[in-house]
């Protein structure tokens, strides 16, 4: 089971690179027809900004709980902290992406709260 996790890990993880780099919303166009138009999971003020969150988040638990007995669990942190902020700033160059404060910041946020999350796990688990 644990391989499996591992696979999807890596495949969420890929996704999420290509859906970042892409010229244009690949979800929106999938929900809508249109490359320009951005899917809102979760009614809010900050627009799409949840969507980041939300993927940042469950990509970073799902790395960060199958690692977290590893000696990659530092790789992992940084990894993807780096991705958070190099991807979204990427967005600056791409055709049809633009850089968004607010999606910095929930890229950031979704790994930040999903490493105390598991952080806490670990605590309340030491014995296992």
């Amino acid at each position: 089971m644990n391989i499996i996790l591992k696979y999807i890990f890596k495949i969420s993880l890929a996704l999420l690179i290509i859906i970042s780099l892409y010229p244009g919303s690949l979800i929106g166009y999938f929900f809508y027809g249109d490359l320009e138009k951005q899917p809102n999971l979760i009614s809010n003020p900050f627009d799409e900004s949840i969507n980041h969150f939300i993927y940042y988040f469950y990509v970073s638990f799902l790395g960060l709980i199958l690692y977290a007995k590893n000696k990659n669990f530092k790789k992992i942190i940084y990894t993807l902290f780096f991705l958070s902020v190099i991807l979204e700033f990427l967005h600056i160059a791409i055709p049809k992406r633009s850089f968004q404060f607010y999606d910095l910041f929930a890229n950031i946020l979704g790994v930040l709260v999903a490493y105390f999350a598991v952080k806490i796990y670990l605590l309340f688990n030491k014995n296992e």
